[in-house]
């Protein structure tokens, strides 16, 4: 149902807040739950290195479709 996904890793943005990116490549239609919990897991792991949590600014999901993969992207800061 899931396979690999690819992320942008933790991007440093402006003010001091950051964006992660991931795309999916789940097959089928639908969102791509998988990413989305990883994109969080990966936030949540570079706020904790600073013994901080994340702040969701904003979240966008697109789900998969016919020959399109699904992708989410993070914008967060650690408060």
């Amino acid at each position: 149902m899931f396979a690999a996904c690819s992320s942008t890793g933790v991007i440093p943005m402006d003010s001091g807040t950051y964006m992660i990116s991931k795309r999916s490549a789940q097959a089928g239609f639908g969102p791509p739950v998988g990413a989305r919990a990883d994109v969080y897991r990966e936030a949540n792991d570079y706020c904790a290195k600073e013994k901080k949590e994340i702040e969701t600014i904003n979240f966008e999901m697109t789900d998969s479709g016919f020959a399109r993969p699904g992708s989410v992207s993070l914008h967060f800061r650690c408060k």
